[in-house]
């Protein structure tokens, strides 16, 4: 589509336009899009008003002199709560009166359209319009009382002469009095009288009715500065700070219409966060509940480390805890309650969690162990000999200084040389060049490789340890029961395992300040503790790499909506002109957003942008990966995670992915699959990711984007023009840098087309003699494997010329009796036929398209179900099952004869073996029923392969039996009865998928008949009603023309053994079928090495082969520029969740080859993202 299409279509637009000036002024709504009474608008003013009244009566009172503040504040609260109950008491006395009426009338069309009739002023339809209610009886009751708390608290606020306290000025204290009350109104309003639906939004459900109290939140924060500055003695900078906000406070409508004010449930995970991140030394979690335990534990160690006598103490208290917070607990939890049960109940656990891994047992404990052990003790010491000299050029301290400073140098030079391009700028000329195959890349990484883990050694053991040398010679620890102390030290102890490359950096930037002003009478050296530096140090380093992450994000969208002609709309140059004109207000947006950790917004994907609410660094509020839109191409996801988390554990440990923290995005591609790869976690020796799958079916957008990553990662990894050194980045400023390649055993994908082999007249002369004999080698073996059940015939009584018994030949008929799902014929075992329906149709259709192959058989008694009103009866001397006549019409099927039950078939003549060992390999007797005539019985056995199907009988070696004669192969062979057996059988089976002529298939038949579209006919009617046999017959004809296909790439078959060979390797390496089958999910997920599948393009007519192939291959893998991904998150949230603007052809959903828009609208938890695939947290162990 063009680059004009519409931003929001006309329904949109006009839902916008209503929706916007609502959520302006707290609820009212005053723009319907209908006609409605002027009552309605003037109800609505009133109620906005109240609040106003109510506190101007107590204003009044205090001015006069007749109430002191704080009665005039009981006063007007009081006042409030008694009208917020009124009003809720109204709206529940209006639906009480209109329940009845609700629940008999005919739904009215018009309230489709949200248009309401209106009866009166004060109708109950005016009402519940006017006054929605709420949900729940207790919030009606509490939100009542926060009103009323709200209006008393704001009149002390706004009280004219405290205002003027503040200003001294009359002017001001009137603007602030005429909109300070403003701003409460429409507090009051969005949480008594009808609740705005909030340009920020987090939760696509309020389930607990939390956003009404969004507004008076924030309201009751700026009171409770004025509150502690009234009761405050001698504080100047509350003074200040409450000046300040009581005029921020006059623009708190438009932060919350502009969306820059989170939400509650935002606002406090993020915040819980921030603390533990920057204030605790902690790591974002992967979940609520993860994120509020760690910080409750947290902030506790941070208290009781308070509280601890001596220096000693402290430092041990410290360095332990800090170590084992930063663990993966959940994971040892897990572990620990795993052996706990194991121990307990060992029958029990082995059914419970035996497809996880566990990754914490004695070996990790004894390490852990260890690493804390020798933690501990470095620290006493050093403290405890060392520790009081102050900083110097020559003291302890600075000599653990430099030796941070080389460790820094070392690893990022060790990770820099890792990745494919240096700086993501310059193409590193130590990375292997022209990488495509596995065996290639591994042996030219070796180095890397080492390098990698000399890295990993260096952060995993080295670095902690000296820099809690470079802590523990710290003199600011001396200070005892200091709150700074105790923050800072706690957060930098636990980041030093946490967190271990930004701890390095942190200190290192704080040792070369100290080495830099020795100046005791500076700020720096005067008022903060080494602690508090590395924590001031820790949040500008965060926030200045935010603040450039950010800046090349809209210096992206800013160039592209010109420089992509599909991207250039007819605004562009106008927006461009203005972003340049005022490009001190974007950096100031992009600033703030940067200070506060919030996304930056474009809207709708275009260069105007806004500052997003505040929000945790994972984005969305549910658990991960509990949500997705699962289709049949998620198994391959599912199959290729395993072993995708093995080697990006590899990567991340070496550092080849560069910086990796939590918030981190990487895109993995291979062939048509796209990876999206989200860190949630990090601590010491592990990773917490999520792995997401992007649908195959490529839309034209998807297509377009997916083929720009492809020539990214090409241009990166196969191209040869990278001879020179340090070559650029040619695609330097997309949100994508490719980083390195992971082997992955995976699925190849590979689609032929099949022109030239199956339509050839050659190869469908020879397909049904090689289907005979793929028949005879299957019915063998099928009998061959049944036979292995059963008990020896050596022991039977062989005096009636050497047969069973008739107790055994019995035994055998019914072990041979083939299993079905319904032992009854039912109309569903042939494919749907209607009047429509069109013979030559060369697509399949109706359930013989997705009919799948039995599971593994067993004898399983049957229960038969007579059906209502008729008569069973049972001839004398018939075995109690159902003759075929009875089963055939059992089901009660519209246009079929009536039959008389009590006709049964006559039982077929016995066969008499010349070997007692023929009935182990006899096929069922049902399978020789075909109704063929006995020119075809003699016709096929002039065909039959003889000489094959002695061949395979000389293959089988009866090891199962005790008692065998050593001639058996020969004596079978010899056995014309076992033969003329297998004759029948292959002849039913023919007749089922050929007919009785012997004409060459047409291609389309071959089609039909691998998908099991066959047309009706009696044979198939019959093959059908023996389910067992139909699939034994499906799965060789599929075996055959898999056959013909290789017969045709790979030459002729030689002898008996080459096809022999290649029938075992179809049954035990191969799933061939069709790729909508069950079982090819299930080959998938089992790890098949190859699977086949046989598809047709009605359009073009040709016929198409997909083979799948199980190796280990190379992914490419790259970094996503973070804060781009959660600027178009935010905004898609946005445009979703406030503007409702789902259209499927909307602007920002539409290719865009820079920012990967598509792709990552894609990514985003649904609802509002469709990934096929979302895996559950995925710990990944680093050492």
């Amino acid at each position: 589509m063009g680059p004009d299409v519409p931003l929001l279509n006309d329904y949109k637009q006009e839902f916008f336009l209503k929706r916007f000036p609502q959520t302006v002024l707290g609820g009212p709504r005053f723009k319907l899009g209908y006609c409605a009474p002027p009552y309605i608008y003037v109800n609505q003013i009133i109620l906005f008003l109240i609040p106003w009244v109510l506190g101007g009566v107590g204003t009044l009172l205090y001015q006069l002199g007749i109430m002191k503040d704080y009665y005039t504040a009981a006063l007007s609260g009081g006042l409030m709560f008694v009208t917020a109950l009124i009003l809720q008491m109204t709206n529940l006395y209006a639906k009480q009166k209109t329940v009845t009426v609700e629940r008999m009338q005919i739904q009215n069309t018009l309230t489709d359209e949200d248009e309401f009739e209106f009866s009166s002023c004060i109708g109950s339809e005016t009402v519940k319009f006017i006054i929605p209610g709420k949900k729940y009886i207790i919030n009606t009751i509490f939100h009542s009382l926060l009103a009323g708390v709200l209006c008393g608290l704001g009149t002390w606020y706004l009280l004219p002469n405290r205002i003027t306290l503040l200003y001294s000025n009359i002017g001001g204290t009137v603007m602030i009095f005429v909109f300070g009350w403003l701003t409460i109104c429409i507090g009051e309003y969005s949480l008594i009288i009808n609740t705005a639906t909030e340009t920020a939004t987090f939760q696509a459900l309020d389930t607990y009715e939390i956003t009404a109290l969004m507004r008076p939140f924030y309201i009751f924060v700026f009171i409770a500065v004025d509150l502690a500055h009234r009761f405050a003695v001698n504080a100047p900078i509350l003074e200040q700070t409450n000046q300040i906000l009581h005029i921020v406070f006059l623009f708190l409508p438009f932060l919350w219409a502009m969306g820059i004010l989170p939400p509650l449930d935002a606002l406090f995970l993020w915040g819980m966060e921030q603390l533990l991140a920057f204030g605790l030394g902690g790591s974002p979690m992967s979940s609520n509940t993860k994120l509020l335990v760690m910080f409750l534990i947290s902030a506790g160690t941070a208290i009781a480390s308070y509280f601890i006598p001596s220096t000693l103490g402290v430092i041990l208290f410290m360095t332990g805890f800090g170590f084992i917070l930063s663990l993966n607990l959940s994971e040892i939890g897990f572990a620990f309650k795993h052996t706990m049960v194991s121990h307990l109940a060992s029958s029990k656990s082995k059914n419970m969690h035996r497809g996880l891994r566990i990754q914490f047992g004695w070996r990790e404990f004894i390490f852990y162990l260890t690493v804390l052990t020798f933690a501990l003790i470095e620290a006493s010491l050093l403290h405890q000999f060392a520790g009081f000299s102050s900083f110097s050029k020559g003291s302890p301290q600075a000599i653990a200084s430099y030796i941070l400073i080389i460790l820094l140098i070392i690893m990022w030079i060790l990770r820099e040389i890792q990745r494919v391009y240096l700086f993501g700028v310059f193409r590193n000329p130590c990375y292997p060049k022209d990488v495509r195959t596995v065996t290639v890349f591994m042996e030219k990484q070796r180095r890397l490789m080492k390098v990698g883990v000399v890295r990993r050694i260096l952060l995993t053991l080295v670095s902690p340890f000296a820099m809690i040398a470079f802590l523990a010679l710290d003199r600011s620890l001396q200070n005892l029961h200091s709150v700074s102390v105790c923050i800072g030290f706690t957060r930098i102890f636990r980041m030093v395992w946490q967190n271990t490359e930004n701890a390095l950096m942190d200190i290192v930037v704080v040792s070369v300040a100290q080495m830099l002003v020795f100046n005791p009478d500076l700020w720096w050296n005067r008022s903060l503790d080494t602690g508090i530096r590395l924590l001031l140090v820790g949040i500008l380093r965060d926030r200045l790499l935010q603040f450039v992450s950010k800046l090349q994000f809209a210096i992206a969208i800013l160039l592209t909506s010109w420089t992509e002609k599909k991207q250039r709309r007819k605004s562009a140059a106008t927006l461009i002109t203005l972003n340049v004109v005022f490009f001190p207000i974007l950096l100031t947006f992009i600033a703030i957003s940067a200070l506060l950790s919030s996304p930056l917004l474009p809207l709708f994907t275009l260069p105007v942008f806004l500052i997003g609410f505040p929000r945790p660094v994972r984005s969305w509020p549910g658990p991960v990966g509990t949500t997705a839109c699962v289709c049949s191409d998620t198994v391959y996801y599912q199959q290729m995670v395993p072993s995708l988390a093995v080697a990006l554990q590899s990567a991340l440990a070496a550092g080849s992915l560069g910086l990796s923290l939590p918030g981190s995005h990487y895109l993995c591609r291979f062939q048509d699959r796209l990876m999206w790869i989200l860190v949630l976690e990090k601590g010491f020796t592990y990773c917490g990711v999520n792995i997401k799958g992007l649908e195959l079916q490529e839309t034209s957008c998807h297509a377009a984007e997916a083929h720009r990553v492809d020539e990214i990662f090409e241009m990166a990894f196969e191209h040869q023009e990278h001879t020179k050194i340090l070559s650029p980045n040619h695609h330097f400023g997309h949100i994508l840098t490719p980083c390195t390649v992971l082997p992955v055993r995976l699925y190849s994908d590979a689609r032929n087309v099949l022109s030239g082999i199956i339509d050839s007249h050659e190869n469908l002369k020879h397909l049904k003699d090689d289907f005979i004999k793929v028949l005879v080698w299957m019915l063998v073996q099928y009998c061959y494997k049944k036979s292995k059940t059963w008990e020896s015939p050596g022991s039977a009584n062989k005096s009636n010329k050497g047969s069973f018994s008739e107790n055994q030949r019995k035994a055998a008929v019914e072990r041979s009796r083939p299993l079905r799902e319904e032992d009854s014929f039912s109309v569903d075992t042939i494919e749907d036929w209607t009047d429509d329906s069109d013979i030559f149709d060369l697509e399949p259709s109706g359930r013989m398209k997705d009919r799948k192959e039995p599971g593994p058989l067993g004898d399983i008694p049957k229960v038969h179900v007579s059906i209502p009103g008729s008569v069973e009866t049972q001839g004398q001397g018939i075995p109690q099952e159902m003759s075929p006549e009875d089963k055939l019409y059992r089901a009660v099927v519209l246009g079929l004869p009536a039959v008389d039950k009590g006709k049964q078939r006559e039982a077929l003549p016995r066969v008499e073996f010349s070997c007692s060992y023929s009935e182990l390999l006899s096929i069922p007797e049902e399978w020789r029923t075909a109704p063929v005539p006995p020119s075809k019985v003699n016709e096929m056995r002039q065909r039959f392969p003889e000489e094959w199907y002695h061949f395979i009988l000389s293959q089988l070696d009866f090891f199962h039996l005790k008692e065998k004669p050593y001639n058996l192969p020969e004596a079978l062979m010899k056995d014309k009865a076992l033969k003329d057996l297998y004759i029948h059988g292959v002849l039913s089976c023919c007749f089922g998928l050929f007919g009785l002529d012997n004409t060459v298939p047409a291609p389309s038949h071959v089609f039909r008949a691998y998908t099991g579209g066959i047309p009706w006919s009696v044979g198939l009617d019959w093959l059908t009603g023996k389910p067992e046999l139909f699939q034994l017959a499906l799965k060789a004809f599929r075996y055959t023309f898999k056959l013909m296909v290789d017969k045709a790439s790979l030459g002729p078959i030689e002898n008996f053994k080459e096809l022999v060979n290649y029938l075992e390797e179809y049954e035990n390496d191969w799933y061939i079928g069709l790729v909508s089958d069950l079982e090819w999910q299930q080959a998938v997920l089992k790890e098949k090495p190859y699977l086949f599948s046989l598809g047709h393009d009605p359009n073009m007519g040709i016929y198409t082969g997909r083979v799948l192939t199980l190796q280990e291959l190379l992914v490419q893998v790259g970094k996503l520029n973070d804060e781009a991904v959660r600027g178009q998150w935010a905004n898609l949230s946005w445009e979703l969740l406030y503007a409702t603007n789902d259209d499927e052809e909307r602007y920002s959903i539409q290719a865009h080859p820079v920012l990967l828009r598509n792709l990552t609208v894609q990514a985003a938890d649904p609802p509002l993202g469709y990934p096929v695939y979302s895996s559950e947290l995925l710990h990944l162990p680093l050492f």
